[in-house]
Order: C-alpha cells, then sequence, then structure tokens
C-alpha cells in the first residue's frame, strides 16, 4: 500500500483525511509540486522547491518548512514506496477555517501532502507513431506561471483531447502558442527548435529547461520567441514535453499531419539525448 504524508504523519494513503472545509477542498486555494524520482533520487529538487517558493509568494502562503525538512520528508516518502522511479506529488494548502468565507483565515494552518506513484514514461510504440492533439484557446487565468491546485480549467482542456482520442490540448491565446494543457509544447520549423518564452502564460517546466539546455549543449539551433499558430500549423515537427511525457511527438493536430505525419529526426535526437542524460545525470547524487 503506498505511503503520503500527511500533516507530519506518515500513513497508507488510503488512510489519509482532510477537513471537507479545507480551502484547497473549498477554493483550490494551494500550491503543488510533481517531482520526478529516478532511482530513488529526485531530481534537481533544489529548482522544484524554489518554483514552489515563487508559487507560495504569489498566494501569500507561509512555506511550512525549510528547505532541508522538505527534503526530509520526500526522502521518507520515497523510502517508504516500493518504486524505484516515482513521481512524487507535493501540495500545501492554506488550510481550514471554522466557516467557509473567501478572505483569508487569520490564523493560517497549512495542510501539507504528499504522495507517490510510479513514474510511467511513454512506450516504444508511442515514442515510433507519435500521437495526437487537438487545438484550443487558452481561455485560463492570467498567472499560469503558478502552479496551484486550481486546475479546472487545465482539466477540462486535456478531456476535450481525451474525447477526440488524442493525448494533449495544445493551446493558443491571442494567435500564440502558449503551451499544453499539461505540458510544455516546441516546434521545430526549418531544423530550429522553437520555444515559447517563460511569461505568466506558461508555467516555467524543468524539463523545458532540460530540453534547452540539450539543445545548446548538443548544437541544434534554437530560439526562444513567440510562435504564432499558423508556425504551430506549418511546423515540421511538435512536441509535448513534462516529467512524465518526456519527448513525446505529436504528429497530428485538429486531425491534419504535422510536418509529414510521423515522427521526426530532431524528436529522435533529442529523446535519445534525454535518455542519455536521465542515466548518467538524473539517476545519480
Amino acid at each position: 500500500m503506498s505511503l503520503c504524508h500527511l500533516n507530519g504523519n506518515y500513513l497508507p494513503l488510503a488512510d489519509a483525511r482532510l477537513s471537507p472545509l479545507d480551502r484547497g477542498f473549498l477554493f483550490g486555494d494551494g500550491a503543488y509540486e510533481v517531482i520526478p524520482v529516478y532511482s530513488r533520487w529526485p531530481f534537481r529538487l533544489d529548482e522544484h522547491l524554489d518554483r514552489l517558493q515563487r508559487t507560495l509568494d504569489a498566494l501569500r502562503l507561509p512555506n511550512p518548512h525549510p528547505a532541508a525538512e522538505w527534503a526530509a520528508i520526500i526522502a521518507t516518502v520515497i523510502a517508504g514506496n516500493e518504486w524505484n522511479d516515482q513521481s512524487v506529488y507535493l501540495q500545501i494548502t492554506r488550510g481550514a477555517d471554522s466557516v467557509r468565507k473567501h478572505a483569508f483565515p487569520a490564523q493560517i494552518r497549512p495542510t501539507v501532502f504528499l504522495m507517490s506513484e510510479p513514474l510511467h514514461t511513454p512506450d516504444a510504440a508511442q515514442l515510433e507513431t507519435g500521437v495526437g492533439a487537438v487545438s484550443a484557446i487558452d481561455y485560463r487565468w492570467l498567472r499560469c506561471d503558478l502552479k496551484t491546485v486550481s486546475l479546472l480549467a487545465n482539466c477540462l482542456l486535456r478531456q476535450m483531447a481525451v474525447d477526440a482520442d488524442c493525448a494533449e490540448a495544445v493551446l493558443f491565446r491571442d494567435g500564440f502558442l502558449t503551451e499544453g494543457a499539461a505540458s510544455n509544447i516546441f516546434a521545430v520549423r526549418n531544423g530550429v527548435l522553437l520555444a515559447p518564452p517563460k511569461s505568466r502564460l506558461i508555467l516555467p517546466g524543468i524539463t523545458y529547461d532540460i530540453i534547452l539546455e540539450l539543445a545548446a549543449n548538443r548544437g541544434m539551433p534554437n530560439e526562444v520567441r513567440e510562435i504564432s499558430e499558423a508556425e504551430v500549423r506549418a511546423a515540421d515537427e511538435l512536441w509535448m514535453t513534462s516529467s512524465t511525457k518526456e519527448v513525446l511527438p505529436i504528429v497530428t493536430l485538429d486531425g491534419q499531419p504535422i510536418g509529414t505525419g510521423r515522427p521526426g529526426e530532431l524528436a529522435r535526437r533529442m529523446h535519445g539525448w534525454y535518455q542519455e542524460f536521465k542515466n548518467t545525470v538524473m539517476r545519480h547524487a
């Protein structure tokens, strides 16, 4: 049975209980992080905790633990579960108040919850054939750079993709690419890897950073700039990236082929570099 952490206690996930007045439940008032774990080693933990702190600061939510305590809690959850590769989910809400009201409680007692699941990445068949995506208007709020638990819009957008038997929804705001419903999106045109710039409209992905680092280190031409919807639809390649999807080629958008309609050479190259990086860096302290 999966071990979780709830407000200082370690217990089976099935036994975890929260107050119905918790503001995370009532208002989506909280922050979260997802930390990939390779060979029981949390990858780029400092970067994940830094991103968590930025979200907490913007939410005016006190951080209940310093970095060393977070590291110890995460290590205990990892050790208490059976999988070598894991996905650790960490959530902090503003806690429960005595009544339901929009304004913050006078005294905040954050709810801290962590759990772990097996880390599943795309299988060989998906990498060989690629996946489909649909496009959608990005109607989410204007602080998508914050990793908050208020994810209803993302859920609706991802469900739109699932209903179309696709893997992701590619989002556009005012005619420009932002990201996916639960991923970052990269495009390739004329041998150049294109990435939307970080802003308040996209989540600053840890995997996004890795992709650009690998491109720079391996000599793959790349540009970080605004990418128009027309450029996306005319792209030679389109990728979705995240800690679970890694580098997954998108080969159709709204039923129309991207490039040749097959995973492209740059996607194969980047995926290979990512696997090498994972096996030589992510799995070692």
